[in-house]
């Protein structure tokens, strides 16, 4: 069963979209309790709340799509790696095999 915030965010399966909902969540308990208990007036308190968590949620979604984006990016770099590493190992473009005097002179 999946959960569809505003009718079209799938939050069970979008990378992100649970913790910032949560993160979201957490920052509008925060920014509207502390607006409240310094001013007292219920109205502001609740839309600096809204705007707490408008901002929090955009905020978190997108350090972690940026961490996620980064994380691809550095997977498939290793992929590539060791997939040269596999084609290469032994032969005489391997990076890692010491040559010989003897191999030199032939290249």
């Amino acid at each position: 069963q999946s959960f569809k915030l505003l009718g079209f965010l799938d939050v069970k399966s979008v990378p992100c979209a649970r913790e910032s909902v949560l993160y979201g969540s957490l920052g509008s308990l925060v920014v509207g309790l502390g607006h409240f208990l310094a001013t007292s007036r219920v109205r502001r308190s609740c839309d600096f709340a809204v705007g707490g968590f408008i901002c929090t949620m955009l905020g978190y979604w997108f350090y972690c799509r940026y961490n996620l984006a980064q994380q691809r990016i550095r997977q498939r770099m290793l992929k590539e790696g060791m997939r040269n590493k596999i084609l290469f190992e032994g032969s005489s473009l391997d990076p890692e095999r010491k040559q010989t005097g003897s191999e030199r002179s032939d290249s």
